[in-house]
């Protein structure tokens, strides 16, 4: 590879639609670098920029940010749309209460403090006090509480933190009697849970990362450990590890009752492989309990001497079945709740009772089963939505839920799982007339005659003239469901004429695991044909026209909106493609990305599969000569699941190829990652940022 010389050698003037202002884009240097896979070149001109640590690459971030953050600067409503958006935002926000040891914990956000705080309260009646507040952690809300579990005696508070939006956690114990946070100090953990068993846990971590390094190269060797409280990390004792497979990650889960201890082991986003270890026999060793990785398979609890396992064994809408754990060969396994329907999501024990959510058409149900799968009701949720699970304890008939959709807020709910009776716990106060506004449900149909359902909200007396502008939303992979939600952020442009909408194509877990693989590998495409068939539809609909519609998307939904507009740009007027997964030939050679291949395939594998990621990669479809819509790139500087090169990459190559006058900008927002944990005042910037730009593009007049 060439050494790299300044980034900016010369400019070139590109001008908006919508102003008279001309951009002026850094043209970023080209090199000579050339992969070949399976005989065939592939040029990767723009390849310096992985190296996020770079002086080069430092210097074109601060560049195009200028450039970006100038034209922004322009849009003559982007100030007010943000005191609306602050003062939206400005609303109490509660977690699900967790009874431990007869005291209630909870999350609580004031309303536009950074990160959300800890509290404990002896009663529902009593006052709250503050257990651990995040805002503390930093001056700037960007150290953010990532996970937190309690032992089972109450005693300690094990909790993880991320700074800067990094997947890497570190973990902490507090003393809960004298909030006293202790010497423990855990590095190089990485999305892991913390599984208490006595004056102790278990986690699991990498080896430190090479320095420099630690935000983009690939992972492997993750390995579980026990932590005595006390001890120093080099000191913890090594559970488990798999020498023979760099690239498996590890999981400890221990049951309630401290029993049992459970690995599981995956190699990519589908399919586990299960082993168990009796903790009470000592020096007993691990056995396999679920051969992997075909199926999926979660542990609920250990009840009564039997393990209760969620499953798709055999089930793609998946089941639960009881496990002897003496006995535990598969041909034992009894079936508890037989796969309906509908897919059965989540299951939780408790009061004895066996809580089963379901979703259908992308909404959620909920019933009540005895222990031996026998159905004993429904829970009567509020109207359709999304249903965030049940907390409470398998001894204890209380537990609370959160309820909402895309015009209900997040609402508490505790729920007597004896009486099968739920009362509003705490309610949401948004400065937002729900009954003003509207969300319905259609079925559309794709290009190979599948039917896909889609969920749009407007505000009632909308006419459907072609002329609203229009906000379509999706994701599409590794069996993730998109349930109704509420957000705040997307008031403004509701309330402005706008209507949003969110297609649950192929890809998703909607319809369980077949909807799940007809999107992957070689049935990608199926994701990408879902997506642009709804727009089509909502265009023929008179929903909105090609000059009024918008398509967002993050992560894998970055990848979606990035295809889509390379292989159809002439459908859209605007693309966001966040955080994405944008260039498909190298998208396994960073951090976590090789875990998803059983999503993508990866390009070594074969020429056809090579090929076929290559046909829809957006890095390497973009064309000179086409007018691509107005774009603006999302991503943060310290994003380590989808490293921000991919986004810098594609950016570089769309704006040295577009054709057209529509804006074609990146947004890199510094010491954020790939979105969880963010501070509330970045957020606000960021949506900020985002629909000042759709409504501009859109031409839109928004009045707040």
């Amino acid at each position: 590879m060439k050494r790299l010389i300044p980034i900016i050698i010369s400019m070139i003037l590109v001008s908006s639609n919508y102003s008279k202002s001309e951009i002026i884009y850094p043209e970023t240097v080209k090199e000579n670098h050339i992969d070949t896979y399976f005989g065939v070149d592939v040029h990767d001109p723009y390849r310096w920029l992985e190296n996020d640590t770079s002086a080069a690459t430092s210097s074109w971030v601060k560049t195009q940010n200028k450039v970006t953050n100038n034209f922004l600067a322009q849009i003559p409503f982007r100030s007010e749309l943000k005191k609306r958006l602050t003062s939206l935002m400005n609303y109490p926000k509660f977690g699900s209460p967790v009874k431990k040891n007869g005291q209630y914990y909870f999350l609580k956000n004031n309303g536009l403090q950074n990160q959300s705080v800890l509290y404990r309260q002896a009663t529902l009646a009593s006052t709250p006090e503050v257990l651990l507040d995040p805002n503390s952690f930093s001056t700037d809300g960007t150290v953010a509480l990532h996970a937190q579990t309690f032992s089972k005696d109450g005693k300690y508070l094990g909790y993880s933190i991320s700074r800067n939006g990094s997947d890497w956690n570190e973990i902490f114990v507090m003393d809960v009697a004298s909030k006293q946070v202790l010497a423990d100090h855990i590095n190089w953990s990485k999305s892991s849970g913390i599984s208490w068993q006595g004056d102790g846990f278990y986690y699991s971590a990498y080896d430190a990362p090479e320095p420099g390094k630690e935000y983009s190269n690939k992972n492997e060797f993750e390995k579980v450990y026990y932590h005595s409280v006390g001890q120093l990390q080099s000191q913890d004792k090594l559970i488990y590890e798999n020498k023979n497979f760099p690239l498996r990650e590890c999981y400890p889960i221990v049951t309630e009752d401290e029993k049992y201890l459970f690995i599981t082991e995956t190699e990519t986003t589908t399919g586990n492989e299960l082993w168990i270890k009796d903790l009470t026999i000592p020096n007993a060793q691990f056995e396999l309990f679920a051969p992997g990785f075909v199926n999926d398979y979660s542990v609920v609890d250990h009840v009564n001497g039997k393990i209760y396992v969620l499953t798709n064994w055999q089930a793609p809408k998946q089941r639960l079945m009881e496990v002897d754990p003496k006995n535990h060969l598969a041909k034992y396994w009894k079936e508890i709740i037989p796969e309906s329907k509908s897919v059965l999501e989540r299951v939780s024990i408790i009061g004895g009772k066996i809580l089963a959510e379901y979703m259908k058409d992308a909404s959620n149900h909920a019933y009540g089963f005895d222990l031996s799968g026998k159905k004993l009701y429904e829970v009567k949720l509020p109207t359709l939505g999304t249903l965030s699970g049940f907390t409470g304890d398998k001894d204890d008939n209380e537990a609370f839920y959160i309820f909402n959709s895309y015009t209900l807020p997040p609402t508490v709910f505790r729920f007597d799982a004896a009486k099968n009776k739920s009362e509003v716990f705490r309610k949401t106060e948004v400065a937002f007339k729900s009954e003003d506004y509207i969300s319905e449900q259609v079925f559309y149909t794709s290009k190979d005659g599948t039917k896909v359902p889609m969920s749009i909200t407007y505000k009632k007396g909308m006419k459907k003239d072609g002329k609203n502008p229009l906000m379509l939303y999706g994701y599409g992979g590794f069996n993730i469901s998109l349930n109704p939600t509420f957000s705040a952020v997307r008031i403004p442009f509701l309330e402005n004429g706008g209507i949003y909408v969110v297609a649950n194509i192929r890809g998703g877990g909607e319809y369980g695991e077949a909807w799940h693989l007809a999107g992957t590998k070689m049935h990608k495409q199926n994701v990408f044909d879902d997506f642009i068939a709804a727009a089509e539809y909502l265009i023929s609909k008179k929903y909105t026209s090609t000059n009024k519609l918008a398509i967002d998307g993050g992560s894998n939904g970055g990848l979606l909106v990035g295809a889509c507009l390379t292989q159809r740009p002439g459908l859209f007027a605007v693309a966001i493609p966040e955080v994405g997964v944008l260039d498909m030939l190298r998208y396994n050679q960073f951090t976590i990305g090789w875990s998803w291949t059983s999503d993508y395939g990866n390009s070594q594998e074969s020429k056809e599969m090579f090929e076929y990621l290559k046909g829809y990669s957006p890095l390497h479809n973009v064309k000179s000569g086409i007018n691509y819509p107005a774009t603006l790139v999302m991503t943060g500087d310290h994003d380590d699941r989808v490293v921000p090169a991919h986004s810098f990459k594609f950016a570089a190559t769309l704006q040295a190829n577009n054709a057209g006058n529509a804006p074609t900008l990146i947004r890199i927002d510094s010491k954020a990652g790939h979105g969880a944990g963010k501070p509330i005042g970045k957020v606000i910037d960021a949506q900020t940022d985002m629909w000042s730009f759709v409504m501009y593009n859109l031409g839109m007049n928004p009045k707040f």
